[in-house]
């Protein structure tokens, strides 16, 4: 699958957002909050002071109740990329919502770290209250990083470790699938279920810059090669956001420590899905075990030695045609009658009966 962009002849205008939001900031709101928040950009990049806005305009625009643009540029302040300057002796809900730029955000998040074990750096530090639990569990991505996380520690959170999670989301600025891979690595390779250790690997992924699931998967690739196997192999089976069960991993660990397959053969096995709709662990499972019996090792194998049985058969049929074309039996050895005479002779004959 691939996008591409229709060229046109008439330019109405374009709006660009940075990609930082749409990679990291726009999985972790709903809907709503997301419209309001380009929309609302959009008017800031065209600045136009002829133009009157404000949040009436917007519910309006939008078609929504008033009440969520509010919680939307509320969300969005705790996220920390807009600021809002409330005009002295105004409504508390007439101010100004500043967009600040999330590709400087971006660099001051990881060369100018911030960290509650510094006050001095007087950075300011996300604590997620009641209320915003209440609301994250709107967002369905938020809801699957949750259960998610469940699944792994084969427990449910308590109403505290999510808050101190959604804290993560916040002051680490990292995507909620970077997060449970953080508990994935320390539950199956470490063997922790202790939130506080999670968070510790949290805190160092976010000392090395890694925020989303391509920086993590760069990490992965030098620093943990078996953990970066394990996506790998999802990715090829068409599970890129999917972790494997504890029975997939021992499956997969299987083929690497007892059957000593390497990565180049198990995903040229895993190339096998397109012929099913439904492509497994389980599934790739049976190609490997039927690629161990015949003795292969290496991709040069599997062309030579795991070819079509069709082929086979029609080649064994032909000659099988061949032999049977070459027998001949006594009918065919013995001399007929009509071999004597000539074809004047058989004529004549056949004349004289006829008479």
């Amino acid at each position: 699958m691939s996008f591409f962009l229709e060229i046109t002849d008439l330019d109405l205008g374009d709006t660009p957002v940075e990609n930082i939001f749409i990679n990291d900031y726009m999985p972790m709101a709903n809907g709503t909050y997301v419209k309001v928040y380009l929309l609302g950009y959009k008017y800031a990049k065209d600045n136009d002071d002829k133009l009157c806005v404000n949040n009436e305009s917007i519910s309006r625009h939008l078609n929504i109740p008033l009440s969520d643009v509010l919680k939307a540029w509320d969300f969005w302040e705790q996220k920390g990329i807009i600021i809002k300057h409330k005009k002295e002796d105004a409504d508390e809900y007439d101010y100004k919502v500043e967009f600040l730029n999330l590709k400087q955000l971006y660099i001051k998040n990881n060369y100018m770290l911030k960290t509650q074990a510094n006050p001095a750096k007087n950075t300011k530090v996300y604590t997620c209250t009641v209320e915003d639990l209440v609301e994250s569990n709107k967002i369905p991505s938020i809801q699957e990083m949750f259960l998610s996380i469940d699944y792994i520690v084969r427990r449910q959170l308590v109403p505290n470790e999510k808050r101190k999670i959604l804290e993560w989301l916040y002051n680490y600025n990292m995507n909620p699938e970077v997060i449970v891979k953080a508990f994935f690595y320390a539950v199956e390779k470490k063997g922790k279920r202790n939130i506080n250790y999670v968070e510790g690997i949290v805190r160092n992924w976010y000392d090395m810059g890694i925020t989303n699931l391509d920086a993590l998967e760069k990490h992965t690739k030098t620093q943990d090669e078996r953990f970066y196997n394990y996506d790998r192999i999802m990715k090829s089976l068409g599970f890129s956001s999917r972790i494997p069960s504890e029975a997939e991993i021992k499956v997969i660990d299987k083929w690497f420590d007892e059957w000593k397959f390497t990565m180049e053969v198990i995903l040229k096995a895993c190339e096998n899905t397109k012929k099913t709709a439904n492509p497994s662990v389980n599934y790739i499972d049976g190609i490997l075990s039927k690629w161990r019996k015949k003795g292969i090792t290496t991709v040069e194998d599997v062309i030579e030695k795991d070819k079509p049985q069709v082929a086979v058969q029609s080649k064994n049929s032909t000659n099988n045609s061949v032999r049977t074309n070459k027998i001949k039996t006594r009918f065919h050895t013995a001399e007929q009658r009509t071999a004597r005479y000539t074809s004047e002779e058989l004529e004549e004959i056949a004349r004289k009966r006829r008479g």
